[in-house]
């Protein structure tokens, strides 16, 4: 079990959505600066890579399609999508429909780099999972759903 594990909150701050909130937000940002630490020495951005992973999810895009997604002005994904094209991770074909646009789509070289990235993160936090008692795991597999929620809302 843990034992060198700070507490974020007391159970009283809890109980209030906005004590939640906060503690939430504290521990999944705690969380994601680990995991990021994680990651293949790719040189990549959190921006190129969260790009790549969303063409990769979400299969052929146009760049308007993706800045759209990524919250981003076109011309700053322009940018990104030319540096991910440049390390040869994204490719561009003509649109199927529209000969004026093209569509965004991820090589065999950028699905590996997404392989192995998710590889990496995914076996530090299984390490730190068997840290846990089962009951914590039990509570994590409850959460994880509901985590995905907000995080799709």
């Amino acid at each position: 079990m843990l034992t060198n594990t700070p507490k974020i909150a007391s159970t009283v701050s809890l109980r209030s959505d906005a004590g939640l909130a906060s503690a939430l937000r504290v521990s999944l940002a705690r969380l994601n600066r680990r995991l990021r630490k994680q990651a293949m020495d790719h040189s990549l951005t959190p921006t190129q890579l969260a790009t790549l992973a969303a063409v990769e999810r979400h299969t052929a895009m146009s760049p308007g399609e993706l800045a759209e997604h990524e919250k981003v002005q076109p011309p700053s994904m322009t940018r990104v999508i030319a540096k991910l094209e440049e390390r040869g991770l994204l490719a561009r074909t003509p649109h199927p429909t529209d000969r004026r646009q093209v569509s965004i789509s991820v090589t065999e070289a950028g699905t590996n780099l997404l392989k192995e990235e998710r590889r990496l993160k995914e076996a530090w936090l299984a390490q730190r999972l068997k840290d846990l008692t089962p009951e914590e795991r039990a509570t994590l597999r409850s959460a994880a759903p509901i985590l995905e929620k907000l995080s799709t809302m």
